[in-house]
């Protein structure tokens, strides 16, 4: 792969990750998911060759305890052209034990992927209007008047074209927020901090991508459910699809169940130099609706194949997945990119990927495919810098690796 071509896919993948390199990659050749799903039609897929072992494996070798990334990553390439599966790293740098296929981790904002398909099943069931008011489903969430808000859409949720400004976080800084790392938070009372700041903008007239729109969907979900957020998640689409080793944390939780990678976040040390700090046990109900899951590789893969298969959504409303609103980004812009739970972008080509991005301190995560199913990438890196402005080194290889034809 020459220089000018990596730039082109760096440029073209870059989806906000971070990740690193460091131990020993070990890697074992996987069947990936079948043609369960694939867009029916004459059209060739978009890949027809396997993926390429050798840069895959390249992209997370020496992944350990003294890179200055990652210490470890869990890769998954799949779909009708062939699958391949590669760890590296260390579960732990205290006793330098390998990186385990089967752990489990803190996968972020992938969870508005899951958040996003239990409203549109909603709207399949004909439960929620995408284009009614989320006021008429929750009366006084969003008051009104010369200053307040005019009706958002449920839709407009979904694709972060509210106009809401984001909720209070715990703080500006790493510090601050690990100081706050157990407390537990009400999402009633985000979304009362948010509201309180005002309308940024006229529902529909931008995009910003922020976690308060799934927030309310998953207050949303709950008053048109009638049952809790996770038990509706749980038996929508985790049960029926047996993802057993996924998991939506109580709003008390703090310890990730079962085998799992241990999360480090670099800091500065006064006199000079860096460290890594444990961020493992980490109370997630800040991000609730919008980035609390808790899965594997294993499991987001055949979510993914399931997903795009038109498995979990019915295919009228999935296409709201595939459907990015035509305006700017609110920050940038440029051309808005995401869509009601995934983003979409674009490879050297001319081809189309969509996916999620997901970091939690210590956690990064990707869930990607092409909608013909040909190419599917799921990863979990143990970033040391997870929610770095920067892409991570590593995280970006494994994109290139995995969506380069």
């Amino acid at each position: 792969m020459n220089a000018r071509t990596r730039t082109l896919i760096a440029a073209a993948l870059v989806l906000g990750l971070v990740s690193g390199p460091a131990a020993a990659a070990r890697a074992a050749p996987s069947s990936g998911p079948g043609p369960a799903g694939a867009t029916a039609g004459t059209a060739p897929p978009v890949f027809s060759s396997p993926p390429d072992a050798q840069a895959l494996g390249a992209a997370i070798a020496g992944l350990g305890a003294g890179h200055r990334d990652a210490t470890a990553a869990l890769v998954r390439v799949g779909g009708t052209s062939g699958g391949w599966q590669g760890r590296s790293g260390v579960a732990d740098v205290r006793t330098g034990r390998g990186a385990v296929a089967d752990a489990r981790f803190r996968a972020g904002s992938v969870t508005k992927t899951f958040t996003s398909a239990v409203v549109l099943q909603l709207a399949a069931e004909g439960k929620v209007a995408l284009d009614r008011p989320v006021q008429e489903y929750l009366p006084g969430l969003l008051p009104g008047g010369p200053a307040g808000f005019g009706p958002v859409s449920v839709r407009q949720l979904l694709n972060y074209t509210s106009g809401i400004r984001p909720a209070d976080g715990l703080g500006p800084t790493f510090a601050d927020e690990y100081a706050h790392r157990f407390e537990a938070v009400d999402p009633h009372a985000l979304i009362a901090s948010a509201v309180a700041k005002g309308p940024a903008f006229r529902p529909g007239e931008k995009q910003r991508y922020q976690n308060i729109d799934y927030t309310i969907l998953g207050v949303l979900i709950e008053k048109v459910t009638g049952t809790t957020y996770d038990r509706a998640v749980t038996e929508r689409i985790i049960r029926p699809l047996g993802l057993c080793d996924t998991s939506l944390p109580s709003r008390t939780q703090t310890r990730i169940p079962g085998p799992h990678h241990r999360g480090y976040q670099t800091v500065e040390k006064p006199g000079g130099g860096t460290a890594l700090v444990d961020v493992t046990e980490w109370n997630s109900s800040p991000s609730w609706a919008a980035g609390d899951l808790i899965s594997t590789t294993a499991d987001l893969e055949r979510f993914t194949v399931a997903l795009f298969g038109g498995r979990v959504v019915p295919r009228p409303q999935l296409e709201e997945m595939f459907t990015v609103p035509a305006v700017a980004d609110f920050e940038t812009g440029k051309a808005a990119e995401h869509t009601a739970g995934m983003k979409r972008f674009v490879l050297p080509g001319g081809a189309v990927a969509y996916g999620k991005t997901g970091a939690r301190h210590g956690y990064s995560t990707v869930i990607g495919s092409t909608r013909d199913l040909s190419r599917t990438l799921v990863h979990s890196v143990n970033a040391t810098d997870a929610k770095g402005r920067e892409a991570n080194p590593v995280t970006s290889g494994i994109l290139m690796a995995a969506f380069t034809r």
